[in-house]
């Protein structure tokens, strides 16, 4: 509850400016802002389904409402509004909640920066003290002399805004938790920004428009009235505003989802639509603005410490508050200083980190293009071209296709005069590639021996044809040709007529065998084959990562390559037989990992110095912000095997030797241990050291207190490696015990999530 309450307060003050900056860059009665941020903070906030997400009105759908009201009318674009709720309603009860995000971000984002350009124009014209024309392209038109003669306090006004927005925002990246960097960071900057214009421009007298609210908060309420035009452009009207609000809405969501304290539930994106068009259907019935989930509130949500909906429905209930008993106050602030906060706002939506990411993605065009089609032909035709941009490139790249003709050594099946031929066929092989493999294929004299690699990810059947005819050609005319297949089998399976089969399972190994199982048939096959030197096996392995897997991780390790978030400290043996991300099913990024000869853990203060571990510790702990450490073990390991025969057998290795005295403490508790478990020798004291590994880390003082308060956990594990099972440690009883089978109370649905 006290989380809750403070971070409404926070939103509350974030609100307040921003919903009576988007009514005046909408053209729309300044009330319809306030009912649109207390519609969406009470009835999203109770309907809706992410828990801290803020809804309310947005600068995302300025443009289209201004456009309605100049073409239908307030009163009719109330009616729009509650139509396009009830199309969102439907929509979340069809449960396509997942389908709105089909849509390209290049798209999405492009059409986020066009509002925000179109945004700009217009409200520098109020900030100048001018009125903006009926487009972007007129805006900027009048833009030049807008510049030359501005309306002094106004302008000044709009500046001492956008000057005490940007201060703020830097007293806010301070990182000096007190002082004015404490305020900066709790409190807002629109707020202090807009009361900072509105009292000096009462304190001096300044002549500026302001704010004019109605005698009520809902005024000479009306209801709706149906839109007079042609019905297909009514209804795309209802359309538009339903499914920009919906998409916005969503991409808030997931955006907010994704950093969700621990505790705090996930999205229900079809519940999220259903509450969002729910609370524009009422904001429409009262003559309120359209209502989307809002980045800027819900992060300021977040970051205040928000844990439940509570924060977003009492920030609703702020906001009436203020409504119904301060209208005066309110009717005092200058519009130019509403303006400016636009152009703040507007100048945030064009991202730069964002376009950096579109063009490693090569997407960079799509954006382009529909923040251009949105301020020059409108939202609504921008969108389409954008989308139209996107679906050019992604047939692009299903037709990308590379085909590579090489003549290399001759082979003992080819004629002696003749050498032979590799021929290399990377992409997506389809009709639309097929001139461009044969052209290459024609290249190729008649009678030669042909490799042909086919790593393509389809197949389709014109593209099989081609190469199929070919190949039964060339070798009625004396040649050979082998055909391998990199990935899929479409090949293999399209002349067996085994379509079903995925792959051919017989002839490809496990990404996760030993190089040797992974030797091709024809080396294997050959008794007096070449030795392989290791250095050219490590290379081979490395060629395989780049063809099999590089393509499959690329997407995973573009996003860790610049933070890294691993979930556990997994400290574990040097020993080559104990692969970590094997043994747990992990990934890049999810353990932080210390491997060293025993996963030995010198004790604080140990007499032989060593801080190798302890570094390793500290930094997952105390940077990294992770919660478990895992100290694992296996059999036959040959530190406890060297420990075991008194040091002898490494004496004349001294690095080893020194390093070996950190597991005497395992030694001394297996000598006092009572043997009499039958088990060999060597398997107890492989896991009694496990066991006094985790004893040696709550050595360290200020570690042993993260665990006794319960912030820090220890685990242990023990890796048999001829029955490849791991085993838990049962520390109460000192004891290793088959890790438990999934129980009825797990929910699938993390298993499916993390898949």
């Amino acid at each position: 509850m006290r989380r809750d309450v403070l971070a409404s307060f926070v939103v509350f003050l974030v609100a307040i400016p921003l919903s009576l900056g988007v009514a005046v860059a909408s053209g729309a009665p300044i009330a319809a802002g306030l009912i649109a941020a207390i519609v969406g903070g009470v009835v999203a906030g109770a309907l809706g389904g992410s828990p801290l997400q803020v809804s309310g009105p947005t600068a995302g759908l300025t443009v289209i409402v201004a456009d309605l009201i100049q073409t239908y009318g307030w009163r009719a674009t109330c009616a729009i509004t509650l139509m396009g709720g009830l199309l969102q309603v439907v929509l979340g009860a069809c449960r396509v909640a997942r389908t709105a995000l089909a849509v390209s971000p290049a798209v999405v984002h492009g059409m986020l920066a066009g509002v925000g350009v179109v945004l700009i124009l217009a409200q520098v014209h109020i900030v100048l003290g001018g009125k903006p024309q009926h487009s972007a392209l007129e805006n900027l038109s009048e833009l030049p002399s807008q510049l030359l003669h501005p309306h002094s306090h106004p302008a000044l006004l709009g500046v001492l805004t956008i000057g005490v927005m940007l201060l703020w925002s830097r007293l806010a990246r301070n990182t000096d938790r007190r002082g004015l960097a404490a305020l900066g960071r709790w409190v807002p900057g629109p707020l202090p920004a807009i009361a900072l214009a509105t009292l000096t421009a009462w304190f001096l007298g300044w002549d500026a428009p302001r704010v004019d609210l109605p005698d009520t908060l809902l005024g000479d309420w009306h209801a709706p009235v149906l839109p007079e035009g042609p019905l297909p452009s009514v209804f795309g009207a209802a359309v538009s505003v339903g499914l920009v609000a919906a998409v916005e809405s969503l991409l808030c969501s997931v955006t907010i989802d994704q950093r969700r304290p621990a505790g705090v539930p996930r999205a229900d994106l079809d519940r999220d639509l259903l509450g969002q068009g729910a609370s524009n259907m009422v904001s429409g019935l009262l003559g309120g603005l359209p209502i989307a989930g809002v980045i800027v509130r819900s992060t300021a949500n977040l970051e205040a410490g928000a844990r439940t909906r509570l924060s977003a429905i009492l920030h609703g209930v702020w906001v009436l508050v203020l409504a119904l008993s301060c209208g005066p106050i309110i009717e005092q602030v200058p519009l130019a200083a509403l303006a400016a906060l636009l152009v703040v706002l507007g100048v945030k939506t064009l991202d730069m980190t964002r376009i950096r990411d579109l063009r490693h993605h090569r997407e960079a065009p799509a954006y382009f293009a529909t923040l251009l089609g949105v301020v020059v032909l409108g939202l609504g035709e921008g969108v389409l071209l954008g989308i139209g941009v996107m679906a050019v490139l992604a047939l692009r790249r299903l037709t990308r296709l590379s085909v590579r003709v090489e003549e290399a050594i001759p082979t003992a099946h080819s004629a002696p005069d003749l050498a032979g031929w590799h021929v290399v066929v990377v992409g997506t092989l389809t009709f639309l590639g097929v001139p461009k493999v044969t052209r290459a294929l024609q290249q190729i004299p008649a009678g030669a021996a042909v490799d042909i690699d086919l790593d393509v990810d389809f197949m389709d059947h014109a593209a099989f044809d081609a190469i199929h005819q070919w190949r039964l050609s060339h070798e009625r005319q004396g040649g050979r040709v082998d055909i391998d297949e990199v990935h899929e089998s479409w090949y293999e399976r399209a002349v067996t007529g085994d379509m079903p089969q995925p792959r051919k399972s017989s002839s490809s190994a496990r990404w996760w065998a030993p190089w040797g199982n992974r030797r091709r048939r024809a080396e294997t096959s050959e008794l007096d084959a070449p030795e392989v030197s290791p250095s050219a096996l490590l290379l081979a392995g490395v060629r395989e990562y780049h063809g099999r897997t590089a393509r499959l991780v690329r997407p995973i390790m573009a996003e860790l390559a610049f933070e890294q978030k691993p979930e556990h400290l997994f400290i574990t043996c040097v020993d080559s037989r104990v692969v970590p991300n094997i043994i747990t099913a992990s990934g890049p990024g999810d353990l932080f990992i210390n491997r060293n000869v025993g996963n030995l853990v010198p004790r604080h203060g140990s007499r032989t110095h060593d801080d190798s571990v302890a570094a390793t510790v500290e930094y997952a702990i105390n940077v990294l912000g992770i919660r478990t450490i895992t100290v694992c073990g296996h059999s036959n390991c040959g530190a406890m095997a060297a420990l075991l025969a008194g040091g002898t057998e490494v004496e004349h290795l001294r690095s080893l030797s020194r390093w070996l005295k950190h597991g005497n403490h395992s030694l001394a508790r297996f000598l006092a241990a009572d043997p009499g478990d039958g088990q060999a020798p060597l398997t107890r004291l492989c896991q009694i050291n496990v066991m006094q590994q985790l004893d040696n880390l709550m050595t360290y003082p200020w570690l042993r207190e993260r665990v006794e308060s319960g912030r820090l956990e220890l685990v242990g594990l023990y890796l048999d490696l001829e029955t490849a099972k791991v085993q838990v440690l049962d520390q109460s009883a000192e004891t290793f015990t088959p890790v438990p089978a999934e129980t009825p109370d797990d929910d699938p649905s993390d298993v499916e999530a993390l898949t």
